[in-house]
This record gives structure tokens, sequence and C-alpha cells, in this order.
């Protein structure tokens, strides 16, 4: 029976210099993003980071999904050939548990094992059977990865081997005392996130869904905290550094290795530098986003997109000073259309009409306000980079 002090330390040493600049750095950037963003415009980004997280978090484990088979999976047209269908139910899951993450529909306490449960739960009772089998790379059985239900028996991931299956439940119960909020200052809170991240898949709680199960974690703990919001995904970055995100991984797992590197039985030294990492891809990250979404850049993007359109026959006149008053007002009454376009009523109904076909335009209600859409045949004119090519 392995004794948990086996996973210590929990977290880094305190007066580490650089974690906490990087955590006050981390701060000041969420804090100005998320202001400068119309609520309502922040809610349609929302959606389209949704599944851009999605998109890459499945990446990193090798799952490539293409942006345009995500979309098609949210509208309910899943293709005919089993693998790609199984891949856009796999999507179609991972968006809907963040969807229940971000709309607060989550009682339960964000340290808990009954949260990791639930996501583990709520993401794997999506899947189609056949990603629900594991196979043991040693012995070639296969075993069920029963949804919401901890691991059966013991694993190794790389050189790592996580705890047995029988201890699983007293290290969650030192996952969950060690990053108690109630316990730790703000800055604290903050490098948290990514020293839990790194723990949370050091215990391997479940035989597959592990990575996408300790992501969606951080991406509530960052959301509770005050720093996550629908505008950026900590994801993109860690799947564009895959191999990093994966070193530094392994690099937390190693033992302790000597009288400088700390006082707890795994490396103090490789868990600084995962935290230092994920906090500097949160950072990078933010930036990113925020030079996507300034205002000027952003409506200067889609201007030029909307006089290709229009000269090409693809967009009706008029649809731009509609489609940049929502924009700049995050959303418009449809009786204002004529007065916003300089058309006569039925002509003005037109273009939102046909605006709204498209997905530019948007509302939750039949005759509600309009607010901008993002669908995928405008993401990579409005939001270059965002996915690799989109063709």
């Amino acid at each position: 029976m392995q004794n948990v002090a086996v996973m210590e330390p929990m977290m880094p040493e305190s007066g580490r210099w650089k974690l906490e600049d990087l955590a006050t750095e981390l701060v000041g950037k969420a804090n100005a993003l998320a202001s400068r963003v119309h609520p309502v415009v922040r809610q349609s980004v929302g959606d389209l980071v949704r599944s851009m997280n999605c998109y890459y978090s499945n990446l990193i484990e090798g799952h490539d999904t293409h942006p345009r088979d995500i979309n098609r999976a949210l509208a309910e047209d899943y293709s005919t050939e089993p693998k790609k269908r199984a891949l856009q139910l796999e999507a179609h899951a991972h968006i809907e548990v963040q969807r229940m993450i971000d709309g607060g529909k989550v009682d339960l306490p964000l340290i808990s094992a009954d949260f990791v449960l639930w996501v583990h739960q709520e993401f794997g009772k999506r899947l189609p059977d056949e990603l629900l089998w594991v196979e043991n790379p040693d012995t070639k059985e296969k075993v069920r990865n029963e949804p919401g239900e901890l691991r059966r028996s013991g694993v190794q991931v790389g050189y790592h081997v996580p705890p047995g299956a029988n201890e699983l439940p007293a290290f969650m119960a030192r996952f969950e005392e060690a990053y108690r909020l109630d316990r730790l200052s703000k800055l604290q809170q903050v490098i948290a996130v990514a020293a839990s991240h790194h723990r949370l898949l050091w215990i391997h709680p479940f035989y597959d869904g592990n990575g996408r199960v300790a992501r969606l974690f951080s991406h509530r703990f960052l959301k509770e905290i005050g720093l996550g919001n629908s505008l950026w995904s900590a994801s993109r970055g860690l799947a564009r550094r895959n191999a990093d995100y994966k070193a530094r991984l392994m690099g937390a797992d190693q033992d302790r290795w000597n009288d400088l590197d700390g006082r707890g039985t795994l490396s103090a030294v490789g868990l600084e530098a995962f935290c230092s990492f994920f906090l500097e891809v949160c950072i990078d990250q933010i930036s990113f986003m925020e030079s996507l979404l300034e205002p000027a850049e952003l409506r200067r993007r889609m201007s030029f997109w909307a006089e290709d359109e229009t000269r090409a026959g693809r967009l009706p006149k008029g649809a731009w000073p509609l489609l940049r008053e929502v924009l700049n007002e995050g959303e418009v009454e449809r009786g204002l259309a004529p007065e916003i376009t300089g058309y006569k009523e039925r002509q003005a109904r037109t273009v939102l009409t046909d605006l709204m076909k498209r997905g530019l335009l948007v509302s939750d209600t039949q005759r509600g306000p309009v607010r901008l859409g993002f669908p995928i045949d405008v993401v990579e004119r409005w939001f270059p980079q965002l996915y690799p090519g989109l063709g």
C-alpha cells in the first residue's frame, strides 16, 4: 500500500518569484481581455472558443477531428463513416460537458473527487461504445473504461506507474485536501491550477480520458478563481507545444534528485518547471486572443471579408453595415435593420434573413435581438490562425 506522501510536494515552494510573477501577469492579462469585449459578443466568441478548445484538447490525444466536422456534429450532421462519426461524437461530448461547466450547471465543488468523476461520467456517457474500450499494451487485454468510475486495476503511463486501483480513493482525498481554495492565497490559487493539473494526471484515476478530464478540470479551476472565461483556451497552447507539454509532465513525474530538490518524494524542480510552462502557455494564449479580438483590427478583417463577399455576389449589399452595428453594440433589435442598412423594411428584412441563414447573425429567440455568429466558413478570415489551415 503506497503512502499518499509519495505524491508530495503538492505545490511549489512559496517565494518562487518567477512563478509569482507569472501568476501576477496572468491575472492582469485575463482581466484586461475580459474587459475589452462586449459581453454579448463574448457570448458568441465563447461558442467558437468552446469548439476550438475541444479540437485542441482532442488533438493532444491524437484525435484529429477537422473543425468542419466538429461544426457538423454540433448540427447533428454525422458522417456515415464509422471512425469519423465516432470522433464527431467525441467532439460533441467534450463541447457539451464544457458548456455545462461554462453555464454554471455543476453543483459539485471544484476541488473534489466527485467533480472529477462527474466530468469523466458526463464525457464518457456521450461516447460511442467503441471509444470506451482500452487495451493493455503488455497483456493486450481489453478493458471497458466505465464512465465516472475509477479504474479497477493498475496501469503504466510511459515510465510512470500511477497508484494502484485500491489506493485511488486515498490519493484523491489528498488531492482534495491539498488544493482547497480557502487554504491558498490568491497567487497560490493561480499556481495551484498548474500544480493540480499535473498531480491529477499523475494519479491517473481512469483507464482513459485523463487528459481531457484534467484540462476540463483546469478550465473550471481558472473560471472559479475569476481568470478563465469564454474568450481563451489553454488547450490551444498546450497542443501547439505538445512535445514540451508532455516532456514537462514527465519531468514533474520524476523522483526528487538530491538535497537541493525540495523535501518531498517527487521533484520540486520538475513541478516548478511544469507550473512555469503551464502559466506561460496561458499568458501566451490570452495575448493571442487579445490580438484577434482587438476591436479595430477585428472590424478591419470583417470589413475586408464583407467587401470581397459582396463583390462576388455572395453577400447582399447592406449586410456589412448591419454586421458592423452588431459588432459595435453587441446586439441589435431586428426592427432597426431598415435604419441601419438604409433599405426599406422588406429589403432590410431580406438582408437580415440572409445573414441569419448563414449563421452570421444569431438570436436566442424567434423574434429577439440578433448578435454575431461565427460560422466556420468565416473563421479563417475573421480569426486567422485560430485553427490550422481550414481548407
